[in-house]
């Protein structure tokens, strides 16, 4: 096992129709307003930016995203990453059956930045705890955000599975 190498898979479930969810979700631009840990997003080109991220561990990251694949008809973002972070992530949004979204996050990750690559082995069930949590954020701070409400109000349910 390599301990620089992480892959995540998080299934959220929000009451807000898929299109509506694709689009908050394509809008990278935007998750300042609904997640907390995204700290702030710079457009680099048509398809890129930067994206400064952090969490509870006393540590920043600047990942790096260019757009690989944006498909509403499916449901699906894809985009590489570089900078503290190489390897890529991906959302699919489709419906849950209910007038709701199931959204599918996965992410197969890398840290490039030399500090994080010597803390893997010590830090690695930290950094997994850290996103987690980070996780958990962005789900609750995108379901009030899609329901109209103020960042760290929640309107309606989600659940994670």
């Amino acid at each position: 096992m390599d301990p620089n190498h992480y892959r995540f898979r998080g299934v959220w479930h929000l009451a807000a129709p898929p299109g509506a969810v694709f689009r908050a979700l394509a809008d990278v631009a935007g998750y300042p307003r609904w997640w907390p840990e995204v700290r702030a997003v710079r457009e680099t080109g048509p398809d890129s930016g930067e994206v400064l991220v952090r969490a509870l561990l006393p540590y920043r990251l600047v990942i790096g995203l260019t757009a690989v694949r944006k498909d509403a008809a499916a449901g699906v973002l894809e985009a590489a990453m570089h900078g503290d972070l190489t390897g890529w992530s991906r959302w699919t949004v489709d419906g849950d059956g209910a007038g709701g979204s199931r959204v599918l996050f996965e992410e197969d990750t890398r840290p490039a930045r030399a500090l994080l690559r010597r803390l893997a082995l010590p830090a690695r069930p930290l950094f997994r705890a850290n996103h987690a949590v980070m996780m958990r954020r962005g789900r609750r701070g995108l379901a009030a955000y899609l329901n109209g409400a103020e960042p760290g109000e929640e309107r309606f349910g989600t659940r994670t599975v």
